[in-house]
């Protein structure tokens, strides 16, 4: 933000104490573009909560965080999957040409088998796993730890739109109250400028006296100049998060900070470590790091399934020949495997899987120690800001009445234009500060709610 500097020694000299006609054109061009601008756009005003859920409806990052959300719940519908019975056919056909078909084994010993043979050979199995080791049962757990993290994701990642959503809309705040006070400051330098240009026709002051009142103006509208450009940076940037057309003028009624009060320190720090999605994320991850060591150590034991076969085997060349060609064994049975090299080749998997169990809960001291530092930096930051708006409110009333004496001695003519327009100019950055730590404090307690985990609840 742009404040206002002490003008005594300006370096620009105005030639004359009225405006050029050209001048005058250029200002009527430029209102011509503000107006056409103006009325091609749409005003709306908005209040925070209805930005904050425009903002949550409409973010592109909480809709790719559902994506995440609906793959986890696919995973996890996947390892159901796996439990289910499997089950396989096939059929294959074979011709056989034999050109040596003759076999003699000795006397009276010898065979002959045809020139050639067919084969066609069908398997339809079935296999259910009775036992594998708990693994099953480990993957479904795991994916459905998994589910709960990505949403503890995409929580978070709404909190964080959601503060966007509240940052933009503070300093939108910021330049719409900043321009307001320009406004009036102009009001009030207008009527100095009048009242000096009297007194110059009347011989009670000099030149330099109006000049001085001139360029406290035209340093003023610089300073709209940058805020009117902030505002349509902001303001654009606000359409955009809150999914509004890009033309759209948003306004701000007048936030009561007066009504964010604040509970102890502790208060805040026990609901962070109790809701902060990080924390509760890095608890299910360290669930979901000790599911993965079972679910390793299950790999040394054995796993009993049962099976059952259809088979169809025929000699002819017809794949459906007449009955007595044909054979249609039926097996069922149970089927025990287990591979014991497991048993000295996968203590080094376990050993992996309990490292990334004491990895996660570490990261999670660190976090709770970030989280403890946050929540106090939040909240020392918006009592210091409460502090600075009573500092400023007594400011205000300091410049206020250094103002109407000043005032007052130019009147009678026993204050300069210097002195005259300084505490006018004292005043106007005041009031500026002022407004700039009312939505420093609003968004300081918004932070607050944030490092809370509470900012959307």
């Amino acid at each position: 933000m742009t404040t206002l500097i002490n003008t005594t020694n300006h370096s620009h000299t105005l030639k004359g104490l009225r405006p050029k006609p050209w001048r005058l054109g250029v200002a009527a061009l430029l209102s011509a573009v503000l107006l056409g601008n103006t009325a091609n756009a749409q005003d709306r005003t908005i209040t925070l909560d209805e930005a904050i859920k425009l903002g949550v409806e409409n973010s592109k990052t909480l809709k790719y965080s559902q994506s995440k959300i609906d793959r986890a719940v696919s995973q996890y519908n996947q390892a159901k999957d796996q439990a289910l019975p499997t089950g396989s056919a096939s059929f294959m056909y074979s011709r056989a040409q034999i050109p040596a078909n003759k076999l003699d084994l000795g006397p009276d010993q010898s065979f002959s088998l045809p020139k050639s043979a067919n084969a066609n050979l069908g398997i339809v199995s079935v296999e259910e796993v009775i036992y594998g080791g708990g693994r099953l049962r480990y993957a479904k757990e795991s994916t459905d730890l998994l589910i709960q993290v990505a949403r503890l994701d995409a929580d978070r990642d709404k909190e964080q739109i959601a503060y966007n959503v509240v940052n933009s809309y503070y300093n939108l705040y910021r330049v719409l109250q900043s321009k307001r006070v320009v406004e009036q400051n102009l009001k009030s330098i207008d009527q100095q400028i009048h009242q000096s240009q009297r007194f110059f026709e009347q011989g009670l002051v000099t030149r330099n006296d109006v000049l001085r009142f001139q360029l406290q103006r035209s340093n003023v509208e610089l300073n709209g100049l940058e805020l009117e450009n902030n505002r349509q940076v902001i303001n654009y940037s606000l359409n955009i998060l809150l999914g509004l057309p890009e033309t759209t003028q948003i306004n701000i009624n007048q936030l009561d900070n007066a009504s964010l009060q604040v509970a102890p320190l502790s208060a805040y720090q026990d609901t962070a470590l109790a809701a902060r999605q990080e924390l509760r994320t890095l608890d299910l991850r360290t669930r979901v790091a000790e599911t993965n060591i079972k679910n390793t150590e299950a790999n040394k034991l054995p796993t009993l399934a049962a099976t059952a076969g259809l088979y169809y085997v025929n000699a002819s060349a017809n794949p459906f020949p007449n009955s007595g060609k044909f054979i249609t064994p039926l097996t069922a049975g149970l089927a025990l495997s287990w591979n014991f090299g497991s048993l000295w080749n996968n203590k080094n998997k376990v050993a992996e899987a309990r490292i990334e169990r004491e990895q996660t809960i570490i990261d999670k001291g660190i976090t709770t120690d970030n989280v403890k530092n946050e929540v106090n930096q939040s909240y020392q930051n918006y009592l210091t800001a409460v502090n600075k708006i009573k500092l400023l409110e007594t400011s205000i009333e300091q410049a206020t009445e250094n103002n109407r004496l000043q005032a007052s001695r130019y009147s009678n003519a026993t204050a300069t234009a210097t002195e005259r327009a300084d505490a006018e100019t004292l005043l106007y950055q005041a009031q500026i500060n002022l407004e700039l730590a009312r939505a420093d404090a609003g968004l300081a307690y918004y932070n607050l709610l944030k490092a809370t985990g509470k900012l959307t609840k």
